[in-house]
């Protein structure tokens, strides 16, 4: 794993760590430098540029407590807003002198993505969780095909960026659709990588820009990528675009791999419209909750707030056991009704009468 230099122990901490609690040295030592912990990785915001149209890019500088990630991995950002401390993950890239680079498009009704967007201010202080996902690449592996659409070209510039420093050893073609060409981020940046190294191919794409047909992963040819039944296939975007790629490509490359940064609209059939009722063993609430729904959104309009990270279904942070009953996995449909059994409630949807350990 990529790491930052951590600073050598010094007497004072080990002191500190035996005399007080975290949260005391914390409340203390962050007057002075709000960046100062006794354990808890903080970041803070440093700078922020135009990426496109509708997206920014924030670099923020981490403390010495955050442990490194891999290009390709999510990192789970904390922001205070209106004195409440909420939770979203995003792909960063660890640029070359140890700072993080995020990319927000502010998305309408996103709390945190508007705020990221359009209020976060320079000094910003952001906590950061410990780096999670597998959509990572390893020296000396498969040729690659990566799939990128709007805000999935995050993880995609990270892998390319580490690729390329270490001279693009294997053959990649990248695939990055966006609504409009003002849409598009990191264009200079990726034709420079693309020009740098023959190896490889960079492909912009538009859905939504004049009288042309739209350009989608469903209808796009990919005749132009040499072996393609041996690549290993990346994808990341929103679900709608992930479940698509996934039908696309499922059984005709050597690997599909995919995270979707929301979920795929639901259409349930007449079996799963309606609600169930949803008992909270732990708090002794019954809840009625849509089918339709994830899990996650439906406890969240009840009032309910359980922790929670990605929202994909990568992170965990929302998993919690499932006492009995029976739910539907969002992005591939299947059901499982195994007793006492954790759930990711953010793609999660009930399909029966549910216990869960909340």
């Amino acid at each position: 794993m990529t790491s930052l230099p951590a600073p050598k122990p010094r007497w004072p901490l080990r002191l500190a760590r035996r005399a007080v609690s975290p949260a005391l040295f914390d409340f203390w030592a962050t007057r002075v430098n709000r960046l100062w912990t006794l354990e808890q990785p903080l970041a803070r915001l440093v700078s922020r540029t135009t990426a496109s149209r509708d997206a920014v890019t924030l670099v923020f500088r981490p403390n010495g407590h955050w442990a490194g990630m891999r290009p390709g991995q999510h990192v789970s950002f904390g922001v205070t807003i209106g004195g409440r401390r909420l939770v979203r993950s995003y792909s960063p890239t660890l640029m070359g002198d140890g700072t993080l680079a995020i990319t927000v498009k502010a998305i309408t009704g996103g709390v945190v993505s508007e705020y990221l967007a359009r209020e976060a201010r320079i000094g910003e202080i952001v906590s950061l969780d410990k780096a999670f996902g597998d959509m990572t690449v390893a020296a000396g592996g498969e040729s690659l095909l990566l799939l990128a659409a709007g805000s999935g070209i995050t993880p995609m510039r990270a892998l390319l960026r580490d690729l390329a420093a270490r001279g693009m050893p294997m053959e990649v073609d990248l695939y990055y659709w966006a609504r409009q060409r003002d849409d598009l981020c990191f264009v200079d940046e990726l034709q420079a990588f693309a020009a740098a190294h023959p190896r490889l191919r960079v492909h912009f794409l538009v859905t939504r820009e004049g009288d042309a047909p739209a350009a989608r992963v469903d209808t796009t040819s990919f005749d132009a990528v040499e072996s393609l039944h041996r690549r290993r296939v990346l994808a990341c975007g929103p679900g709608g675009f992930v479940t698509a790629a996934r039908e696309r490509f499922n059984g005709h490359v050597a690997s599909f791999e995919a995270e979707a940064f929301s979920l795929p609209p639901m259409t349930p059939g007449d079996d799963e419209a309606g609600e169930v009722e949803v008992h909270l063993s732990r708090s002794g609430r019954t809840l009625k909750l849509p089918r339709n729904q994830s899990l996650l959104e439906g406890l969240e309009a009840q009032g309910v707030r359980p922790a929670n990270g990605c929202r994909m279904g990568i992170c965990n942070t929302c998993a919690c056991e499932r006492t009995s009953g029976t739910t539907r996995h969002i992005l591939t449909g299947d059901r499982s009704s195994e007793p006492t059994t954790q759930v990711r409630l953010c793609i999660s949807a009930p399909r029966t009468d549910l216990i869960l350990d909340l």
